[in-house]
């Protein structure tokens, strides 16, 4: 079993890793998901996710794809675009993912992951603000 705690990691980078553990047939357990950071700017980050939330199909719009607002889902939602969906083996691996908002079982994170660790010398906003802006109410 693999805990990240995932204060101060980079969305796109931890789950890069994270989907290759995955892969590889371990268990994923993520802390502290609201304090994960997508870089870039605010606004834009903000308006992209409002977009993607927006998106139906005009026939059958319960067929959409749909996009939660909850940072926990989120980011297994981010993170099941990063895994082979479609397949057999990217659900079994995406079935292993438990993403959780603070730390319920009081699970001991390993050390971080230093490639994946932010280091403040940018524009960036965190999962939990971003959630917030679309409409979470935590």
């Amino acid at each position: 079993m693999f805990v990240i705690n995932g204060n101060n990691h980079i969305l796109g980078r931890l789950g890069s890793q994270i989907a290759k553990n995955l892969l590889n047939g371990e268990e994923v357990h993520i802390i502290n998901a609201e304090g994960i950071v997508l870089t870039g700017s605010p606004e834009t980050v903000i308006e992209k996710y409002k977009q993607r939330r927006r998106i139906k199909h005009k026939g059958r719009p319960e067929k959409s794809p749909s996009w939660p607002k909850v940072p926990q889902l989120l980011v297994r939602r981010i993170i099941r675009g990063m895994l082979p969906w479609k397949t057999l083996r990217g659900r079994e691996s995406f079935k292993r993912l438990k993403v959780y908002m603070g730390n319920p079982k009081n699970l001991e994170s390993q050390k971080p992951l230093e490639n994946a660790q932010f280091k403040g010398n940018s524009r960036f906003i965190t999962i939990g603000e971003l959630c917030r802006n679309l409409g979470a109410k935590n």
